[in-house]
Order: C-alpha cells, then structure tokens, then sequence
C-alpha cells in the first residue's frame, strides 16, 4: 500500500508539473457576434472584455481559456474600455456613445453604479483609467476628461467635467482622444490621440496637458487606440495598422523612444491591451469588417471574435 501510494503521489506531481508548464493559448475565443473593444485583467489569470452592440461583459481565463457571459447588461448599454479595481473588487466600464460610465462587482456581475457623464448621442466615452484619485474617462468627441471621484473606502462620487487644454484640445478628424493609462501614484495621465497620433501628458486636476515628444520613429496616424503604461514602458496598440508598439519613457514621462513594433498573424484589428505578468492580451474588435451602430453596419452576423496572448517582447 505505501509503494501504491507513492507511486499515486509521484503521478500527482507529475501531473501538476506538466499542467502549471502547459503553455497559455495564443488565441481565445469570445463569443461569436460579441463585437468587443476592451480588455482588462484581474486576478488568476482572469480577463474580461465588453460588448459595443450590447454593453454585456464576458469574464475568461488567459490560462484555461475558458470563460462565460459574466454580465448580461440591461437594454440600452455598450461597453468600449474597461479596467478592473482590484483592491475594490470593481469593474469600471465605458459606455460609448450612450453618455455612461457603468461600474460592475468582480464579485457578481451585478451594477454598482449607472453613472451619466453626458448626454446620449453627443459623446464617446472611450476609455478608463482608475487610480487612488478617482476613475478618469476619455471622450472622442470633446476635448475632456470626466472625473469620478473615489472618497473614503472607496466611495463612489459625483462625475465631473475636466476641460483640457494645450495640445490635449486640439481637435483633429475622427476619431480623436482614445486611450489613457496612468502611473502607480496617480499624479498624472497619459492620453492618446489617434487622428494626430500623439501621446500627452495631462494634469488630472487642471487638464493643462503637453505632448510627449518621441524618438526613434513615429506613430501611425488614424491608428493609436488602447494603451497600457507599464513601469516605463508603454505599450500602444495601432488598430488597423495590426501592431503593438513599445516605447521606453524618460523618468518625469515627458520624453519616448520607440524601441519596437510588434506584428502577429493572428492580430485582427486589435483595439486594446492588458497585462498579465509576463504577457500581454490584447482584444480583436475587427472593425476592418464595419464599425458597429451608430458608426457603421457592424460586423456581418457569424463574425468570430479572439484574444490574442503573447509573451512581452
């Protein structure tokens, strides 16, 4: 009994062995028709990415891939970039066009908050970025940022209106402000625009920005969409142009050198990044098959969706 026994431990190690090495899938499916555009990551390997038709969320596992409908959100809802709080266990969600931001639990999917940060049809709340100081979101039609506070415990407060200024405000063609990240403390936020292809520094108190002046090449114009600020390293997602873009930054974040562009087979339109550890996932939106309502006739009915994993460069 206690060689069998031995031996069924040995097996069982083994086992585990293989499976903690077992690689993590290139692609993973999301759901046929799911139109997504954001992607964000928690714990455990867990992802999660929005519906622009319907604002449903959809929670997988980068390891397994494995996942299910997390979110089945009422009538009337999208969803473009998302973030996950952790120390919160909350979801915050970008509503596009419908003028709302939109807070989940990780916990249950159930709503949180159903916050208006401007009226229907007159914006694009675009994407998200939580720090210590409050949830700040980017419009595509406006050049602001909306503000919503965290107060104590983590106290979800009133939206405000941040007007920006400097290069930040600079209108260009559609589409214009899009991705925003931030660094660990907060102080300040990093937007992207993609018409001008332009990155900025902005104060999230006052919204005076400056630009980020770049090295080592440029970045594509109409392309820039999702970004994802990691230490110093900045990764920018260049939608129809199918790359990845990594920039080194300079301490105070001011300065950029473009160190390397990163094209994969299985990119299909990419819109946003995520981390997880030593990999990145980043969400197909296939907008090269029709941008959704209101913009376009959407994707055509069977149209499959994917997250792409790769290692870091």
């Amino acid at each position: 009994m206690w060689r069998f026994g031995k031996l069924a431990l040995i097996v069982s190690a083994v086992a585990l062995t293989v499976a903690a090495a077992a690689p993590f899938p290139a692609s993973i499916p999301v759901p046929v028709d799911f139109q997504p555009e954001g992607i964000a990551t928690g714990p455990s390997h867990t992802f999660y990415t929005g519906s622009l038709t319907t604002g449903d969320i959809y929670r997988g596992n980068l390891r397994t891939g494995k996942g299910a409908l997390f979110v089945d959100a009422p009538p009337g809802r999208s969803a473009t970039g998302i973030k996950v709080e952790r120390s919160a266990h909350r979801l915050w969600v970008a509503g596009g066009v419908t003028g709302h931001a939109y807070v989940y639990s990780t916990r249950d999917g159930s709503t949180l908050k159903d916050l208006v940060l401007n009226p229907a049809g007159d914006s694009l709340i675009n994407d998200v970025m939580v720090t210590k100081y409050g949830a700040f979101f980017t419009d595509t039609f406006h050049s602001v940022i909306y503000k919503v506070p965290l107060g104590p415990g983590g106290r979800i407060g009133s939206p405000r209106t941040i007007p920006l200024s400097g290069p930040a405000a600079v209108v260009g063609e559609f589409p214009n402000l899009n991705g925003i990240a931030a660094p660990s403390d907060g102080h300040v936020l990093i937007l992207g625009h993609s018409s001008r292809a332009e990155l900025y520094l902005v104060n999230p108190w006052t919204g005076s920005s400056r630009t980020i002046a770049l090295s080592g090449g440029a970045l594509t114009p109409g392309t820039p969409d999702g970004i994802l600020l990691d230490g110093r390293t900045l990764w920018v997602v260049q939608n129809f142009a199918n790359q990845l873009v990594e920039i080194k930054l300079s301490p105070d974040l001011s300065r950029g050198r473009i160190v390397s562009t990163t094209s994969n087979a299985l990119f299909r339109v990419p819109t946003a990044v995520a981390e997880d550890g030593h990999r990145l996932a980043l969400i197909n939106a296939r907008f090269d098959l029709g941008f959704p309502p209101p913009f376009g006739p959407g994707a055509p009915p069977g149209t499959d969706f994917n997250v792409v994993q790769l290692d870091k460069p």
